[in-house]
């Protein structure tokens, strides 16, 4: 008798966290459909909208033009770090560093890639514009990063890669 004493506060602990979990649970459940119905919830991503011409263009013009860039001054304060040949165009390991004040914007175009922005970064203020990627090249191609200030200057560098065995399906 003194067993069953000691063990009935302790399984009605358990029934009752059993039971604060299902209400938790189907609480959120109903509530799915009222926040979607509100608005509180996204339909689409529309950060990927502003740039989907830029990453859809197939040629270089096209993607530098629907990226905004129209003229673009040489910079060596951007630094490219990539190997000078590339074994696999699957995997091109490349670090950008930008030394240019109040870099926001960094994009990679590689040339003949069938799609050539590679990849666009912002960064937020005070944030330091040095980033590592992993692209794949179809050839080899003159890799090219644009950078854009908070001043609205556009400035460019490139460097040119060889790539044994092509990676965009080459």
């Amino acid at each position: 008798m003194a067993e069953r004493l000691t063990m009935a506060p302790f399984s009605a602990g358990i029934d009752t966290l059993r039971r604060r979990l299902l209400l938790a649970g189907s609480s959120s459940w109903l509530m799915a459909p009222l926040l979607s119905l509100t608005g509180l919830r996204p339909s689409r991503v529309l950060a990927a909208d502003a740039s989907r011409l830029a990453f859809t263009a197939t040629t270089l013009a096209d993607a530098l033009k629907a990226a905004g860039v129209n003229k673009s001054a040489d910079s060596a304060q951007i630094v490219i770090k990539a190997a000078e040949i590339a074994e696999n165009g699957a995997q091109v390991p490349i670090e950008i560093v930008s030394n240019i004040p109040g870099s926001r914007q960094a994009m990679v175009f590689i040339d003949k890639n069938p799609l050539p922005l590679a990849a666009n970064l912002h960064f937020a203020n005070g944030a330091l514009p040095h980033v590592r990627l992993q692209v794949k090249m179809a050839e080899s191609s003159r890799l090219r990063v644009v950078v854009k200030a908070t001043d609205g200057k556009t400035y460019h560098a490139s460097r040119e890669i060889k790539v044994t065995i092509g990676g965009c399906g080459a």
